[in-house]
């Protein structure tokens, strides 16, 4: 049971549930590529049955940690820090995000969007889930809208989504890694007859790294 204390602290954002954090190469969407320093934020109501990292949807097994230490790890390791999760925005990231910019450290988000957005975003990638759609801020705040493609109903959704998003932000469409074999033939065709899109690929597990 949490307390007064710890309430306040998520309330404000000074703690926040840090599953992990790690120094890699992103590996999806529009900064793929990029050395990047992940902060995985526990906790997440979203669901997504394919999801990697079931193990952070429980932000209580994974420890309060002061944004004062999460910065500090931050510096040491390159200029840009990308929050995601679990799902990030269930938590006040203003503290975070502004402590991050002060160290010159750019700010990126990968969020389902399924919550109202806060903190102060460099890139913010939304990558909207049937079962939890976005909060219009979000939609509105986007920066990149990356779809992922399970089945042939997905790109439907996918369509849906783009006409939600604002009209800057970039359109991936991306396999879900188990279905990629037999889905990405398919998102090869989709964005050649609709070039609005462009495919993201999870290069990071072809380079078999974080």
């Amino acid at each position: 049971m949490q307390t007064l204390e710890t309430k306040l602290n998520l309330e404000n954002g000074t703690y926040l549930p840090l599953m992990e954090e790690f120094y890699t190469i992103q590996g999806e969407g529009n900064y793929t590529g990029t050395a990047a320093y992940f902060i995985r934020l526990g906790g997440c109501d979203v669901g997504c049955h394919w999801c990697d990292v079931k193990e952070s949807w429980d932000e209580n097994l994974h420890p309060l940690t002061s944004v004062e230490t999460i910065v500090t790890n931050a510096k040491l390791n390159g200029k840009l820090a990308v929050i995601t999760g679990g799902e990030p925005l269930m938590w006040n990231l203003n503290k975070l995000t502004e402590s991050l910019q002060s160290e010159g450290i750019q700010t990126n988000m990968e969020t389902s969007g399924a919550y109202e957005l806060s903190g102060s975003w460099d890139w913010i990638c939304l990558s909207p889930k049937k079962t939890k759609l976005p909060t219009q801020s979000v939609y509105d705040a986007a920066h990149e809208l990356k779809v992922i493609i399970y089945n042939h109903n997905d790109f439907k959704f996918a369509e849906e989504q783009a006409s939600k998003v604002n009209d800057k932000a970039v359109l991936f469409l991306q396999p879900e890694w188990s279905k990629s074999e037999e889905m990405l033939p398919f998102i090869i065709d989709y964005v050649k007859n609709n070039p609005k899109w462009r495919i993201s690929l999870q290069t990071h597990k072809y380079l078999d790294i974080p």
